[in-house]
């Protein structure tokens, strides 16, 4: 970080120039005890469009999982302060849906905790599955609500009720999502594990707004 947090400096300048990344230690974040406290909203790196190719042969919709949860977690952001104001009631659904997604990506995909079995590494098949399970929960979420007449609207609530059982229940699609990082990274089926879950998210959507 460079003294007194002054990036016009030009030796900052021009490290940043040569070195086209930038990753933004959040100070909030390490009082959270937040690890890795990397601030997602300022960090970047200039090199993507070089190694999107690499990324996209590995998954296809890796682009679009990376864009939607970036989009999501800068949406937050922007909400946040009118949630600090006049709190969550005061939002639409759609926007509702967003904060509680936002809430998944930070607490159980961003953040690490390095004294565990599961989450002392991250593979990157293990972070592509969890962030395709959350971000295919979030898109069924927002098209079920989109979807629905405006006499009968969906909200958030009436999702929560319906999918935000435990685990080992039926119901239970939400604590499952969020318990997608608990899967150990050398486990041989784990692939299979996040695919099944996608299919089972789709299946009850499908099943909740019929």
């Amino acid at each position: 970080s460079p003294p007194g947090g002054d990036f016009s400096d030009p030796v900052t300048a021009a490290t940043l120039s040569i070195v086209q990344v930038f990753w933004g230690l959040d100070k909030k974040l390490a009082q959270r005890k937040h690890f890795p406290s990397l601030n997602w909203l300022i960090s970047y790196t200039k090199y993507m469009r070089v190694l999107e190719p690499f990324f996209n042969n590995i998954d296809e919709e890796y682009a679009f999982l990376r864009n939607t949860a970036r989009e999501i977690l800068q949406t937050e952001d922007s909400l946040s302060e009118i949630v600090q104001l006049v709190g969550k009631e005061s939002l639409s659904e759609d926007q509702k849906v967003v904060m509680e997604i936002a809430k998944i990506l930070r607490e159980d995909f961003l953040q690490q905790n390095a004294f565990t079995d599961f989450d002392y590494t991250c593979p990157l098949n293990k972070s592509i599955g969890m962030l395709k399970t959350i971000i295919t929960l979030y898109t069924c979420c927002q098209k079920a609500i989109q979807d629905s007449p405006a006499d009968q609207k969906v909200t958030w609530a009436q999702i929560k009720t319906a999918f935000g059982g435990p685990a080992d229940t039926p119901n239970g699609i939400i604590q499952k999502v969020i318990d997608t990082k608990f899967i150990m990274p050398k486990d041989p089926d784990m692939d299979a594990k996040y695919r099944t879950l996608c299919e089972e998210i789709l299946m009850g959507f499908q099943n909740f707004t019929d």
